[in-house]
């Protein structure tokens, strides 16, 4: 069981669906990951949604907001700031975009909604009463989060500017060479790496841990799911594949390697 307090700057602390239906995104991943849920009346944003493992708060899932009619849903991350105000504005001179914010959530936390230069959204969480996501790295639970890019070396340039993230590159043998980023500590906290297909826009992805992916693909293609890329083996990572729940929303389950599960 690994359990969250605080997060260093940098390190991805959110994560959010965004979906046309919530009822029916409660349905499949309560089925898939055995999530419960606590319903939040946000009054006229609507509700929402925050799904727990054993009472632990694991993200949150977000009606869609105006103008965004049609849309597939989508996860996105957050990541954890100290001071979300002086993050912010070093956001545009560094290239980026500022969406929203800052603002405050309740007495929750403070955020901004922000696009790096390549066009991928994140959000910059900094916390209050809710710290985030409180159990991470186990089944159900989110493991891992990467920015797909087209421009890796311009992405990673702008999260170092405006959160002093690191980076280095792993190279992986006949899978080729990905750039692992690190949060203020130097502690890896998640990925870059341009898109695996065409068509794929700039966006910060999330991966699942589950116990054996090739089940829980199984399991998501019978909940109404798909398949999105085949599952393969990363040597000394896991194995892993993305998918997609029946609102269009991709994500990757992934499991540890075969000596850290047995």
């Amino acid at each position: 069981m690994t359990k969250f307090e605080h997060y260093e700057q940098g390190t991805p602390s959110w994560i959010e669906l965004m979906t046309p239906d919530q009822a029916a995104a409660q349905t499949f991943y309560g089925d898939l990951f055995g999530w419960s849920f606590d319903d939040h009346d946000m009054g006229e944003m609507g509700h929402y949604f925050i799904p727990k493992v054993e009472g632990d708060e694991i993200g949150g899932i977000s009606g869609q907001m105006p103008g965004m009619e049609g849309h597939p849903a989508f996860w996105g991350v957050y990541l954890a700031v100290d001071d979300v105000d002086a993050a912010t504005a070093k956001v545009e001179p560094a290239g980026g975009k500022v969406e929203a914010g800052p603002f405050d959530v309740n007495t929750n936390g403070r955020m901004s909604a922000i696009q790096d230069p390549t066009g991928a959204r994140v959000g910059l969480w900094q916390a209050r009463d809710t710290i985030g996501t409180e159990r991470a790295n186990e089944p159900g639970t989110p493991t891992w989060n990467e920015c797909v890019t087209p421009d890796v070396p311009t992405a990673v340039k702008f999260y170092a500017e405006v959160l002093g993230m690191g980076s280095e590159d792993v190279d992986f043998g006949e899978m080729g060479t990905y750039t692992v980023l690190t949060n203020t500590e130097g502690r890896q906290i998640g990925g870059a790496m341009n898109p695996p297909m065409e068509g794929v826009p700039p966006h910060w992805n999330v991966y699942f841990n589950v116990a054996d992916v090739d089940t829980s693909v199984a399991k998501i293609v019978d909940l109404g799911g798909a398949s999105v890329a085949p599952a393969f083996d990363a040597p000394g990572v896991g194995r892993m594949a993305m998918v997609a729940d029946p609102q269009g929303a991709n994500f990757w389950v992934m499991s540890n390697p075969a000596q850290e599960s047995e």
